[in-house]
């Protein structure tokens, strides 16, 4: 049990603050299903184990791909625990829907940061190899005095040279009269 525990703590320290604040509104929300008990509360505690998972395994450095990222799903788990929240929201007391449903937003918010900051696509692919740069053979000295250039080609157009006695003017060539 000890090391489950100094695994935790280890966890909750390698997690960024949008991780720890997921973290702590998914054991808020597991503290907010206590007294009456139904399958609304084990929705939300199984939303909010699903998180705690989630953030556990990535702090234990296990390598798995979620379609939309990590903060997508903690985002619609928040959003999901709202919903169910709002369904039980007459059949238990002010104060624990009020907890229940800031930890609900608690974890949307931090799942929209969490997404904010990563890409969809969190994890590179495995089988993807960096390019192999091949090296040029080092030059020798005055090598680049004895290679030959070729000239460049005369340019598209001919620049504007007024003819004897013209004023330089600028505009359309139909404004004489005025």
């Amino acid at each position: 049990m000890a090391e489950f525990a100094s695994r935790v703590f280890r966890a909750a320290r390698l997690l960024n603050f949008e991780q720890r604040l997921a973290g702590a509104a998914a054991v808020l929300l597991i503290v907010s299903t206590f007294g009456p008990f139904s399958f609304v509360e084990a929705g939300e505690l199984l939303l909010a184990s699903g998180v705690l998972g989630l953030l556990f395994a990535r702090a234990e450095g296990r390598r798995f791909h979620l379609p939309f990222g990590d903060g997508t799903a903690i985002a619609a788990a928040g959003i999901w625990a709202g919903a169910l929240i709002v369904a039980r929201l007459f059949d238990r007391p002010l104060g624990q829907n009020l907890l229940a449903l800031a930890c609900a937003a608690i974890l949307f918010l931090a799942g929209a940061r969490e997404r904010a900051k990563r890409p969809a696509d969190d994890l590179p692919p495995e089988h993807e190899t960096p390019p192999i740069r091949t090296r040029r053979a080092p030059r020798r000295p005055g090598a680049a005095a004895e290679t030959t250039t070729e000239p460049l080609p005369p340019p598209e157009f001919k620049p504007y040279e007024p003819r004897s006695g013209e004023q330089l003017h600028l505009g359309p060539d139909d404004q004489e009269g005025a």
